[in-house]
């Protein structure tokens, strides 16, 4: 395991990890695997040392440690008292608990036997299903930990933002690398849409080659242990067709951003004939599909969003959006090549908007779409992204579903190329990559 002098810092969530340190709720760390939640841990245990907290009081445990690999729940249990420090405080972080059977019976048992703070993280939403909420009756907060925001990418990089003069008096920014090379946020945005944003590629550095390795190893990862395997673990056997899967998979990324119905996923693929590997016959159901298009949202490797009617107020049942989790997973998947640049945009700003704690939706007005509602609090912002708003027949597309609305909230258009003007009757336009920057 990494030490932890040598991690980067990400204080977005460790931020929101101490807000809750040494309060009731189990602090539950969630996210697809290798997005940095083991770090995140190591990180906080550091902020404990620092704050004056013996390291004997802390037990840390990593299931995926050869280890602690058979340890049932039981032994589990033994192991933890046999290490509590009677009247101290004690501090618990078990990593990847949900490779444990039976794990939710000790940590609750922790909590009711022990002057404890826990922490846990696991790589699957199954852990906080219904099962697991009988055991804590809500005593649980979840932090949700994404891949690297750009300012993160920038930061893990090594590279600097600096604000320098132009040949002609203006001003503006360029990154700088540890040996003070000067490179134009354009081109390190591009690098940030082509290797994504997983911290383990900040190890290798800008290799593709090196790049493909690891993304590969976090793709069967996450397919082979967290969707097939623990489908035999849990005996539901839901999820058999491992050729289905990866097909789901292969057009759910290149679909990203496209209004999909999950129940004609599985003609599409017939009608294109992707299936066609001399063992399934015939369609497989809108049931089936729906099985494991489930299991890729619950593995954090899809994230689905539904449309929002903005005049009826309502949320609609048909023809939701999917967003990969990292762009970096889905060049992996389809190839290290241009395309599809809106789309890959509007998934790097649906991500980004989580990271700023926003619910977010997808707006219909009549029959026009704005990309994004986000909603915090009594805050509400929408959105469109476009690769440019240069071309006067994609400035009076994007605009028409803004103007539309008629409330007060504030409405902007990312985009690459914001075109000559800022605002177009009270809508910003504004550069994507500056306002990637502002968090």
């Amino acid at each position: 395991m990494i030490d932890t002098h040598e991690l980067k810092k990400r204080d977005l969530y460790l931020n929101k990890i101490i807000a809750f340190q040494d309060t009731e709720p189990v602090k539950v760390v969630t996210g697809i695997r290798r997005c940095g939640k083991s770090s995140l841990l190591k990180l906080m245990i550091s902020h404990l040392k620092n704050s004056g907290i013996p390291s004997g009081q802390i037990i840390e445990m990593n299931f995926e440690s050869h280890a602690f690999q058979k340890i049932n729940s039981d032994e589990l249990y033994e192991y933890v008292k046999r290490q509590i420090i009677p009247n101290k405080r004690m501090y618990l972080f078990f990593d990847e608990v949900q490779r444990i059977s039976g794990w939710e019976d000790a940590v609750n048992s922790f909590r009711v036997d022990f002057n404890c703070d826990i922490y846990i993280t696991g790589s699957n939403a199954h852990l906080l299903s219904s099962e697991y909420s009988t055991y804590l009756s809500g005593r649980c907060v979840e932090i949700r930990v994404l891949p690297l925001s750009f300012s993160e990418f920038l930061y893990f990089h090594n590279f600097e933002v600096r604000e320098t003069k132009s040949a002609l008096g203006g001003m503006r920014k360029q990154a700088f690398d540890k040996n003070g090379e000067c490179y134009e946020l354009r081109d390190v945005f591009d690098a940030y849409i082509r290797f994504g944003g997983m911290p383990g590629i900040a190890d290798i550095g800008l290799d593709q080659e090196k790049a493909l390795i690891l993304l590969e190893g976090i793709y069967s990862t996450v397919i082979v242990r967290d969707i097939l395997e623990r489908e035999n673990l849990r005996g539901q056997r839901r999820i058999t067709d491992a050729t289905l899967l990866k097909k789901i998979v292969m057009f759910l990324a290149d679909n990203i951003g496209s209004n999909i119905s999950v129940s004609s996923i599985g003609n599409i693929l017939e009608n294109e004939g992707l299936l066609e590997n001399g063992t399934r016959k015939g369609t497989p159901s809108a049931h089936t599909v729906q099985a494991y298009v489930n299991a890729l949202l619950e593995s954090y490797f899809f994230y689905d969003i539904k449309r929002f009617d903005v005049k009826g107020k309502d949320f609609l049942r048909t023809l939701g959006k999917y967003y990969i989790v990292d762009i970096g997973l889905r060049n992996y998947l389809l190839g290290f090549r241009n395309r599809d640049s809106g789309h890959v945009l509007e998934n790097i700003v649906y991500f980004e908007l989580l990271r700023r704690g926003y619910d977010v939706s997808i707006g219909k007005v009549d029959n026009m779409e704005v990309d994004f509602i986000a909603a915090k609090a009594d805050d509400r912002l929408y959105i469109q992204v476009t690769e440019s708003m240069t071309d006067e027949a994609v400035r009076k597309r994007e605009l028409a579903p803004l103007q539309k609305i008629n409330d007060n909230y504030e409405k902007i258009i990312l985009s690459l190329n914001t075109g000559m003007d800022s605002s177009y009757d009270g809508i910003k336009s504004v550069n994507i990559i500056g306002w990637l920057l502002e968090s």
